[in-house]
């Protein structure tokens, strides 16, 4: 990060600065709120969490070398600087936001119900084509993980791919306020977080929120086909930019020809032109997140050229949509997240291959009052697909293989269905339930922890 003094520091978060006047012109070199990151120059923000206080690592991360302490504590007279605020938290989210509009950097904010971080994945490759990119890593897209990404940014960067993700009103705001974003892209407004924003409406108002600290002379990205977004028109004035498979989208898609797990391949049309690309990373979804890219290129000033590069250079990350040939099944790793739009695209792309096709998915959660409902659609969806194997763990899954049940029922199609409490219970029984040359798709909420049965089945 470009360095800032601890004066500025404490200016920007309104902290009262303890330490002495030559300490206070010295210059910190990275931002760390976890104690083990610490090292000589940091600056280190005791955020106190559910489990662990940071205030009590502060004399550790200072022997180590860190360059200052920000603290809701009153440290009394100690041998190094630190800085006094009500809140640590706050004072994060301050002083990320001084520091972004000390940047001069586009920014690209990504947000929507489903899709944000494969869709942030492909603009991110997209735009490394022509630009030196930094983009969210794992899951810091929240009001802690925004700031400490942003504090990554260095001055060789030129574009900022940020995901910011939301679960209430008024966090897109604040996420926005330190983002200061350039280019908005919105992929969707779907079911996920309708337990506190309680409908899509809902939904539509909070990720919209976005909008209020852009660049007045941004660009607004939507997804076309959407029918929130298609109809939504944003306060500030900016007229939107539509990507979609609608041919009245001035990006979309022609074409689209599905390779199964090997991708899918489209004709990809904007105002100016039209190239050809193939994406290596499955599922009919990714060929929106690929207009998505389309239409932040073109915003930053790319070639066809160049896009249609990163389009084809994009790779999956681990969890999301990720194919892992082992040598008795091959593994579709989707266990990040999920909302039931997401569930349904997953099991279309666990539909597409050859084989003998397991799906083993777990509970979705904030869904509010929605939840069986949703979970039963899921269960039906997967015997539309002709899925052939559910295996459901969790409390909530109970309804996925009602509406399995239900919906084989009425087709007269045989479906094997298997419900578990736990995941060791399946461990118990998995060996019986899975053979060789399967084609495996895992996914749930990330709070089911189904990581763990990824490893167990790919080793």
């Amino acid at each position: 990060m470009k360095h800032m003094s601890l004066q500025e520091i404490s200016d920007a978060c309104g902290g009262t600065y303890h330490g002495s006047k030559e300490a206070a012109s010295a210059k910190v070199s990275s931002v760390v709120i976890d104690s083990r990151k610490a090292e000589n120059g940091s600056l280190f923000v005791a955020i106190k969490g559910a489990r662990v206080d940071g205030h009590d690592f502060i004399p550790q991360v200072m022997e180590k070398g860190a360059r200052c302490a920000v603290s809701e504590q009153d440290l009394g007279d100690v041998p190094y600087p630190y800085i006094r605020v009500e809140s640590c938290e706050q004072a994060l989210k301050d002083i990320a936001e001084h520091y972004r509009r000390s940047l001069d950097i586009k920014v690209v904010g990504i947000s929507g119900s489903v899709g944000k971080t494969s869709t942030k994945e492909m603009i991110a490759s997209v735009l490394g084509q022509k630009y030196n990119v930094l983009k969210t890593e794992g899951n810091f897209n929240n009001e802690i993980g925004l700031p400490l990404t942003v504090f990554n940014i260095r001055e060789e960067h030129e574009v900022a791919v940020l995901e910011m993700g939301i679960s209430g009103f008024g966090e897109m705001t604040r996420l926005a306020k330190i983002a200061r974003p350039d280019v908005c892209v919105i992929t969707n407004i779907g079911v996920a977080h309708l337990e506190n924003l309680g409908s899509r409406d809902g939904i539509l108002k909070a990720k919209t929120e976005m909008f209020a600290y852009m660049n007045p002379e941004g660009t607004i990205i939507l997804n076309g086909d959407d029918d929130k977004l298609s109809a939504f028109t944003p306060e500030n004035g900016i007229a939107p930019t539509y990507f979609g498979l609608s041919a009245s989208c001035p990006f979309h898609a022609e074409n689209v020809l599905s390779q199964g797990l090997k991708g899918t391949s489209a004709d990809f049309v904007t105002p100016k032109s039209r190239f050809h690309a193939h994406i290596s990373i499955p599922g009919s979804h990714m060929v929106y997140n690929a207009l998505a890219g389309i239409a932040v290129g073109y915003a930053l000033g790319m070639t066809d050229e160049e896009i249609a590069c990163g389009i084809e250079k994009n790779v999956t990350i681990a969890g999301r949509n990720n194919i892992i040939e082992t040598e008795k099944y091959t593994i579709i790793d989707d266990c990040y997240n999920a909302n039931p739009a997401s569930m349904k695209a997953s099991l279309d792309v666990l539909s597409c291959t050859d084989t003998r096709t397991v799906a083993i998915l777990g509970d979705m959660f904030e869904l509010g009052e929605s939840s069986e409902r949703m979970h039963h659609e899921v269960g039906v969806h997967a015997e539309e697909s002709g899925i052939n194997v559910l295996i459901c763990i969790g409390e909530l899954t109970a309804a996925t293989i009602r509406g399995a049940k239900e919906a084989s029922e009425k087709t007269g199609t045989p479906m094997e269905t298997r419900l578990f409490d736990t995941k060791e219970d399946f461990f118990h029984e998995a060996d019986n339930l899975l053979k060789k040359n399967d084609t495996i798709l895992i996914k749930a909420s990330n709070a089911m922890g189904f990581a763990e049965i990824v490893n167990r089945l790919k080793n």
